[in-house]
């Protein structure tokens, strides 16, 4: 069997699921996902590990340090050779770098005198950081909202409202590919959310954000990636 028709019978092996929110479990278990993942390449499955690794929220534990955060994007990026997922891998790290600084704005630290954060506002964000969403709205229309529920103190919601722009972004991209290693790499990280969501709770999203807030991210300042955005 050729690698597409391996993949496509792949694709079509793995049910759906639209019910972010709803459901109270992924589609099906990570041990049958896993089996079914064998299908892959090699070289598929460690750009596929190498993506989970950065990109899935269980990855970002509490403990993980500002060091670390840094080193997993600036390792990663170089190798990946789709550009489908390299956008897809810009996209999500510069929607964690947007929440950082709001997070960094909302604890009343003054901007950055350096370029902060990943991909394209790494500038813009501290020419900007009076304006409530940093100059932002068009671009990253989400993170108004985020900015509300953080200035609300709802961990909850800021954290359901993250991983539904993270699953809106995934489902644009998933709508260029179906039978292939990109398909099947959206349907995984797709997976990776729908599992955080049915593992989240108040306690943990509390935790969690305000970890991240004391260490900010700062560290993302010594990545400037303006420019590279495909």
């Amino acid at each position: 069997m050729s690698t597409q028709d391996s993949y496509t019978a792949l694709m079509c092996s793995l049910p759906r699921s639209e019910r972010l929110f709803v459901d109270r479990l992924p589609p099906l278990s990570r041990l049958r996902l896993n089996k079914r993942l064998r299908a892959l390449s090699p070289e598929d499955a460690k750009v596929l590990h190498l993506l989970e690794h950065v990109l899935s929220w269980q990855e970002y534990d509490i403990e993980i340090t500002e060091a670390q955060a840094v080193d997993r994007a600036k390792q990663t990026l170089p190798l990946i050779p789709h550009s489908t997922l390299r956008r897809l891998f810009l996209d999500r790290m510069e929607l964690r770098s947007a929440v950082a600084a709001l997070r960094l704005r909302h604890r009343g630290e003054p901007a950055p005198i350096a370029p902060f954060g990943f991909g394209r506002w790494t500038r813009h964000i501290p020419a900007h950081w009076s304006e409530p969403t940093f100059g932002l709205d068009a671009p990253l229309p989400w993170l108004n909202e985020a900015r509300h529920l953080l200035e609300q103190n709802d961990p909850l919601g800021l954290e359901r409202h993250l991983l539904d722009t993270s699953h809106r972004q995934l489902k644009r991209y998933g709508a260029r590919h179906h039978f292939d290693f990109e398909a099947v790499a959206i349907y995984v990280l797709t997976w990776n959310i729908f599992d955080r969501w049915a593992h989240s709770n108040a306690e943990a999203a509390a935790e969690r954000f305000e970890v991240l807030a004391q260490q900010a991210m700062a560290a993302f300042g010594d990545i400037n990636l303006e420019g590279t955005h495909p």
